[in-house]
């Protein structure tokens, strides 16, 4: 009994995610990061789903890691344990874990739904208690409660129901002086979460038109008007508590100040230009974050103050995140009832609009952003919360020694010997980032690398972002003679500095960090938030240490940088998209002074970013099941000169075919990818180029299609090939005929769509499980569907109604023969058609740096695997591939 008590007890933490608001995509993106930063040998996470029906299923961690919302459900039934009723999950829970972990965000997750049902079976859990959850979350009651307690609040307007009073819209209008046809507000859920629904309107009749939008879109039946902020930032601060027992102790972290950005006239200006859900959960330079605030000192430190205390007023457990403004004086339009508001200062007003009862906890998050700013790691910060959540349930409070070791710490390069004291560690170096379209996949393929194999003690891994050109020349061999490529910036990244949105955002942090005001600034007040949490933490006998230090980021040429890699014997793990991380450049560079590197040849990869070049080297194997598509390119020059019928004409009659698939020649595989229907729909793509506009926004073409991407500078060269029309396959999530089958698929043309990962040494490529492409808009997939979480279909392996399983075992022949010829290793990614009866392959392109985001198809082909492979374990395999690579 004693040496069990010895080594600790393993603490069981039930993971609860999905639910039903649309946040459940980021539900499962906060789930997959919870596994990989809390799975350890001393504490165990079991998996739990619930879905848009409140239907409950214990499911594997290798579920949460392999889907997205639409195809997770379609495989429940088949692949995962269903529970009759909530009440059966929460009997099981309560014998089966010690404690729950709900990350299930808006409805059911965030508004007391949840926590009352594990409050009614006695499950200890994490976070606010159900009726607390309930006032907090409901927009309108907080407000009410926030001014009670004397916050500053924005007006608003409650609407109930369909058959609301216009006329008292109206006077609610002409109280706070809106114009009645024009008056700009904010229409939102008054029980939904922070960025679904949320919209703007225009005037009485807008207002009301929009609240009934959401209201027949089933998001809430009550729903808010409220003033819209003009002239102010937003803001938006994590609180976690460190008291103990029944004290509350709430410590206010760094916030985050969110700024809106539009990128010159050739952006696609929005008029709702909010801070909505796809400005917060995508990779695109529509905002950038800032923490600490740019705002003056009294008014953060009165953000921090006001956060702690709206977390003691409204009895929050645990961990929150407060949203609001920041209104510089002169004030807008806000109706002030006393001078004793809390949130008025010298600079401006403070106002509190959002209580987030469960952040998102995505990689980059503003939890870990925060957290990070202030010492904490992923795993650090997600185990404090767990344990503080612990002292509130007797037979848990007395648990100890499982907070474990920490992952091994990242550290800066140093140009002097730091290494000395690592011995026995090898060195990885990460590098993402870059010039390209993919640049922002590029740094969340980048920082999910180096999240995973910080979970390994024996490395010592350094994020390093190959910095962007701010300045593009109209050439598109930018940057290519080996003096300019040598030159270029590398920043060694300190943890906080890598947990961002874009790479424009990365290099600014960088900046500002060595910006010596505004250093001195960020210092001050990192050391005043982590001697607050100190105060507190010294009272727990499971924190050992802060993990993650104060550094600041190094800058180096690409040149100092290889060269130091060579120094302390490093192994490159290239994560950078496109460009020169993909074309060979980089990849001689660090041949050139014997750099191991992840990841297949220079000559390999260079052929392979060209795609003709790729059509010509296998183009001998017509014979064998391995087909290519005709191509013809152009150069961009050309099409702005020449009459587009005439183009159009010509490149369909060459190429046999009614609609074009147009893409650059040479970038990766999710940028400027368009199907062109006519004439009309080159026009308007070509004039994109023309403007260098940074997006197409949806449905600009004749077929409806998703936002699409521009690549930024605009390609010299495009290539256009025939569309290939395949029949659509269609999944649906309702379960409503006997056999429970929720896939559609005409089969009419026996061509379907794959994407398959290769894994290897070179001349024994092995292939992965194909995955078939489904999906969800339009013809060609958007970056939402390719990289963010939550969006996007993938079947993994292909279904057997769909491919028999030897024309499947066929194709990943054909697949290996592809991957050999090209002299791949390492692991690369193949797009191709499949013919479901013979196994025969079309090729479309190959992907030499593939996305390797936490919801990239390649986690789910590595887990497919047997046995599978998650994703720690993935890039650690291929991570020794590297360092065993041939020469």
């Amino acid at each position: 009994m004693e040496k069990a008590k010895e080594k600790g007890r393993v603490l069981k933490v039930g993971l609860i995610c999905g639910g039903p608001s649309a946040e459940r995509g980021i539900s499962l993106n906060s789930a997959r990061s919870l596994l990989d930063h809390l799975q350890g040998d001393n504490l165990h996470v079991s998996c739990f789903y619930i879905d848009c029906n409140l239907n409950a299923y214990a499911i594997s961690s290798a579920q949460v890691y392999s889907n997205t919302p639409a195809d997770f459900d379609f495989k429940l039934e088949s692949l995962a344990q269903s529970f009759q009723s909530l009440s059966d999950l929460a009997k099981h829970l309560a014998t089966a874990v010690d404690i729950v972990f709900p990350v299930i965000h808006g409805k059911f997750g965030e508004d007391g739904g949840i926590q009352e049902l594990l409050e009614r079976y006695n499950v200890p859990f994490v976070g606010t208690g159900s009726k607390e959850c309930g006032q907090a979350f409901d927009k309108h009651k907080a407000s009410l409660e926030l001014r009670k307690q004397g916050f500053i609040t924005v007006p608003s307007f409650l609407v109930q129901g369909y058959e609301t009073n216009k006329s008292e819209v109206s006077e609610w209008f002409k109280k706070h002086q809106l114009d009645p046809d024009l008056g700009k507000v904010v229409v939102k859920p008054t029980r939904g979460g922070s960025s679904i629904g949320v919209r703007v309107a225009y005037g009485v009749d807008d207002s009301l038109l929009r609240a009934n939008e959401i209201m027949s879109e089933g998001i809430d039946d009550k729903v808010l008007i409220e003033i819209f902020l003009e002239g102010g930032s937003e803001f938006t601060a994590i609180v976690l508590d460190v008291g103990s027992g029944s004290d509350c102790f709430p410590v206010v972290l760094l916030p985050t100040e969110v700024e809106l950005q539009f990128r010159g006239a050739n952006d696609v200006k929005e008029n709702d230009a909010i801070f909505n859900y796809r400005r917060k959960y995508l990779p695109t330079q529509q905002v950038a974050y800032h923490t600490p605030p740019r705002f003056p000192l009294e008014v953060i430190e009165n953000i921090r103050k006001g956060a702690s205390l709206l977390f003691q007023h409204l009895c929050l457990q645990d961990f929150a995140r407060i949203d609001g403004w920041f209104l510089p004086n002169p004030g807008s339009k806000l109706s002030l009832s006393s001078e004793s508001d809390f949130g008025r200062t010298e600079s401006g007003s403070i106002v509190f609009t959002d209580i987030n009862l469960i952040s998102g906890m995505e990689q980059t998050s503003f939890l870990f952003q925060q957290a990070s700013k202030v010492g904490f790691s992923h795993t650090n910060i997600l185990r404090s919360i767990i344990h503080h959540a612990c002292l509130r349930f007797p037979n848990l409070a007395s648990v100890s020694g499982i907070s474990g070791q920490l992952p091994s710490r990242s550290k800066s390069l140093q140009l002097n010997n730091s290494f000395s004291h690592h011995e026995g560690a090898r060195k990885v170096f990460v590098i993402f980032g870059g010039d390209t379209s993919e640049r922002q996949v590029s740094l969340m393929s980048g920082t999910n690398v180096w999240l995973n194999l910080r979970a390994f003690h024996d490395l010592e891994v350094t994020p390093c972002l190959l910095s962007p050109v701010r300045e593009f020349s109209t050439s598109a061999d930018v940057g290519k003679k080996a003096d300019d490529v040598m030159n270029r910036t590398v920043w060694s990244l300190p943890y906080s500095l890598v947990l961002r949105h874009t790479t424009e955002e990365v290099l600014d942090a960088c900046m500002e960090a060595i910006e010596p005001e505004r250093a001195a600034i960020t210092s001050n007040l990192r050391k005043k938030v982590m001697n607050e949490l100190m105060q507190g933490l010294k009272d727990h006998n499971w924190f050992t240490e802060f993990d993650i230090a104060d550094e600041l980021p190094m800058k180096f040429s690409l040149r100092q940088w290889i060269k130091l890699a060579k120094e302390v014997q490093a192994t490159v793990f290239i994560a950078v998209h496109g460009g020169i991380g993909e074309d060979g450049t980089l990849q001689s560079l660090l041949d050139a002074e014997g750099v191991p590197y992840s990841g297949p040849s220079a000559l390999a990869s260079k052929i392979c970013m060209d795609k003709v070049a790729t059509s010509v080297a296998l183009k001998h194997f017509e014979n064998s099941g391995v087909l290519t598509i005709n191509k013809d390119v152009r150069q961009k020059a050309d099409l702005f000169n020449k009459s587009l019928n005439d183009t159009w004409h010509d490149l369909t009659s060459k190429l046999q075919c009614q609609t074009l698939c147009v893409k650059p020649a040479k970038d990766g595989c999710s940028t400027g990818v368009a199907r062109l229907c006519c004439s009309k729909d080159l026009a308007i793509y070509v004039k994109a180029l023309e403007d260098c506009l940074l997006r197409i926004p949806p449905n600009s073409l004749s077929k409806a299609h998703g936002m699409i991407e521009m690549p930024n500078p605009p390609p010299e060269h495009l290539i256009f090939e025939p569309f290939i029309e395949t029949d659509e396959i269609i999944v649906t999530t309702k379960f409503q005929n006997a056999t429970g089958s929720g896939l559609r698929w005409k089969g009419n043309n026996r061509w379907v769509e794959i994407t398959v990962g290769v894994i290897g040494k070179r001349g024994s490529m092995h292939s992965l499980s194909p995955s078939v492409t489904v999906k969800e808009s339009g013809d060609i997939l958007s970056l939402e569907e390719k990289f963010q979480g939550g969006t996007g279909i993938n079947l993994t392996p292909p279904p057997l109604s769909i491919m028999s399983e030897s024309a499947l075992k066929r194709c990943k022949q054909h697949i290996e023969l592809i991957a050999n010829t090209l002299q791949l290793e390492g692991f690369s990614r193949i797009d191709a058609f499949v013919n479901v009866d013979n196994g025969e392959v079309l090729i479309i392109e190959v992907n030499t740096v593939p996305g390797m985001t936490p919801s990239t198809v390649l986690i789910h082909q590595a887990l497919a695997e047997q046995p599978p492979l998650y994703p720690h374990q993935f890039f650690r395999k291929l991570l020794d591939l590297a360092s065993e690579r041939s020469t």
